[in-house]
């Protein structure tokens, strides 16, 4: 197998924290590897120097000459006055650069060079191409292209930010968490994309699922050691444990042997041979071996929640809508004790609305919500808090409770609770500046659990966390006492704690489904949830009589890319044009112009018709191709 790319010992140290040391590792053509490891040690300073983008400390990083590498980082920067359409088209080339000039002579008042363009178009197989692209755009539910990146959310930035790696085909793609804010249907086909593709693959992500279903090698970043395991993620799973047990074996091996070896030493007088001071030398390299530590934590926090009384939640009809987005209409539930709800849909349709609503951060339009009394809330939102960089995580979990109350009247302190969630001794006293961002989720999380909610609700929770953190907080979360009420686009996740569904379909609908994530996405109730989720282009109707026949949009299929946009841009024109028309024909009609006014107006209404009159026979002509 040829190497595309080699790093041999690197390291990285930011200030006085060394992430990695002597790191080394290759990446394979057609290999799709996955980095596991925990938050803080490194991950993504690892694939900013594998991209390029930062430089190691030392060591030696090598790359085929001509390989080309795509790079989408957690956090996404684009020129805020770019389209979308400029953003995607991050590779230039001569069929990139044809595709644009074609666009932009659509919708250009001079058409002297489309024919060339054509032309062009035809000898590069740009169609093809341009096919495509349209699929990947689709696919990733991109459809304005003329929008500018300042007024997306994040979100869409992630998904523009994706299409315009998957259209440059780069032969290594290194994707840094691929998965977070996407939506559930966008994430499963970019599964299926990437697991099919003849594409070279190296990332950091919490999905299991993810992980399961793409790659072939996983590689584990742990104690400053790096381990290969040649399998998905599952075989990952299994293997370690394996690996852990064969450590711990041979750790309680060096500790009885070393309990002997101390005493030979006290026995051993002090004229000491060659021999004594090999066998002396040995002694302190087993006392290496026996001192390490398996950091391999199970929460075990029997949590005495307040106890709940009978009403929780009672949602009575309740309705929200922002603008002529409907959100939530006439929506009727009780919350019962202790139920785990999880909730889908796609981005914008309505998830954090609904958790604001319960919260009582939101009003709704119609309807009410009514809590009960013994309801203790805490909201682990997607945004997080804003902690003081000079604020230790111990201080400020202080500052909430130092006290986790267990149910056999034991307590829990502060200290305990971030040592559960990987926050060990030095760590709980360093300053907030130099945790790393999924450190700092770890910590916000632990300020939401230490309040000992009776209802917890999580937006998104699962967002930058490690795989060894998800595990504790998933055994958190089945042991509690109480009502958990989630937005996750976590699978497994969803799978190991909900045991319903609210599916927020769109314009306003959510299904209660009795089931886990993948129960769900195996039932019939999917293939409704996909029609509904599928974004569809709404169009007011048109205020004229003398209209071009309607096509169905579900019909549109021998329409190129760009003609399926003039095609929108036209039915748009023409709305407008024939709006302005019936404006002038009653204006004409009112009697109050004088005859050199009329005889103006007259010719401009003459040429507004001429203008009707083009679009239309070019909207025809397009509608002709459509089956």
């Amino acid at each position: 197998m040829e190497s595309l790319l080699q790093a041999e010992n690197i390291s990285k140290r930011y200030g006085d924290k060394l992430l990695f040391e002597n790191i080394s590792l290759s990446i394979g053509e057609g290999q799709k590897i996955a980095l596991v490891a925990k938050n803080g040690t490194g991950k993504t300073s690892l694939l900013n120097i594998l991209a390029g983008v930062d430089s190691s400390d030392g060591g030696k990083l090598s790359r085929r000459r001509d390989v080309r590498i795509g790079y989408l980082p957690q956090e996404i920067e684009m020129n805020p006055d770019r389209t979308v359409l400029d953003a995607v088209f991050v590779l230039e080339n001569e069929i990139t650069q044809t595709i644009r000039q074609y666009n932009d002579c659509l919708y250009s008042e001079s058409h002297e060079v489309l024919p060339s363009l054509l032309d062009k178009m035809d000898a590069l197989n740009a169609w093809d191409y341009e096919s495509r692209i349209r699929q990947i755009l689709g696919k990733l539910d991109i459809h304005d292209l003329d929008k500018k990146i300042g007024t997306l959310s994040g979100g869409q930035k992630k998904r523009v930010a994706l299409a315009g790696l998957l259209i440059c085909e780069p032969q290594l793609l290194i994707l840094d968490e691929p998965t977070n804010q996407l939506d559930l249907n966008v994430i499963e086909w970019l599964e299926d994309y990437l697991s099919s593709a003849n594409i070279t693959i190296f990332m950091v992500t919490h999905d299991r699922y993810f992980l399961d279903r793409i790659c072939d090698t996983i590689i584990e970043m742990d104690g400053g050691n790096i381990y290969s395991y040649s399998g998905n993620y599952t075989y990952y799973v299994e293997k370690r444990a394996e690996r852990i047990e064969n450590l711990q074996v041979n750790i309680e091996r060096a500790q009885n042997l070393m309990r002997t070896e101390q005493e030979w030493i006290r026995r051993m007088p002090k004229a000491r041979s060659h021999k004594a001071k090999y066998r002396i030398d040995e002694f302190e390299n087993l006392k290496a071996r026996a001192s390490q530590r398996i950091d391999e934590r199970k929460l075990e926090l029997d949590v005495a929640n307040q106890r709940l009384g009978k009403k929780i939640i009672d949602i009575y009809n309740v309705s929200k809508s922002f603008g002529k987005q409907k959100i939530i209409d006439e929506f009727s539930y009780k919350v019962s004790r202790c139920e785990k709800i999880g909730i889908v849909g796609r981005n914008g349709v309505g998830k954090t609305t609904f958790l604001n609503l319960i919260t009582g951060n939101l009003a709704p339009d119609s309807g009410h919500i009514e809590i009960g009394q013994t309801v203790k809330f805490a909201y682990y939102t997607q945004d997080g808090i804003t902690f003081n960089d000079d604020d230790k995580p111990i201080d400020i979990v202080r500052k909430i409770s130092d006290d986790v109350k267990l149910r056999d009247g034991k307590s829990f302190s502060a200290s305990g609770l971030l040592n559960y969630f990987m926050f060990t001794g030095d760590m709980q006293h360093t300053l907030v500046r130099k945790l790393s961002g999924g450190e700092k989720r770890r910590l916000y999380l632990c300020t939401v659990l230490i309040q000992q909610p009776n209802v917890l609700i999580m937006d998104e929770p699962t967002n930058d966390l490690d795989i060894t953190t998800l595990l504790v907080l998933e055994e958190y979360l089945t042991m509690i006492d109480a009502t958990v009420i989630l937005v996750s686009h976590d699978r497994f996740f969803m799978d190991k704690i909900v045991d319903h569904i609210f599916v927020f379909e769109g314009d306003g609908r959510i299904v209660d489904f009795p089931g886990n994530y993948t129960q769900f996405r195996d039932s019939k109730e999917y293939d409704r949830y996909m029609e509904f989720a599928s974004p569809k282009e709404v169009k007011e109707p048109k205020p004229v009589s003398q209209e071009p026949k309607k096509v169905v949009a579900t019909q549109k299929k021998k329409l190129s890319y760009n003609e399926q946009r003039e095609y929108d841009m036209l039915e748009k024109e023409i709305e407008e044009l024939n709006v302005k028309r019936v404006f002038m024909e009653e204006e004409l009609n009112s009697g109050k112009f004088s005859p050199f006014e009329i005889v103006t107006k007259s010719a401009e209404y003459s040429q507004l018709i001429d203008s009707i009159d083009e679009k239309e026979m070019r909207w025809l002509e397009l509608a002709e191709k459509i089956e």
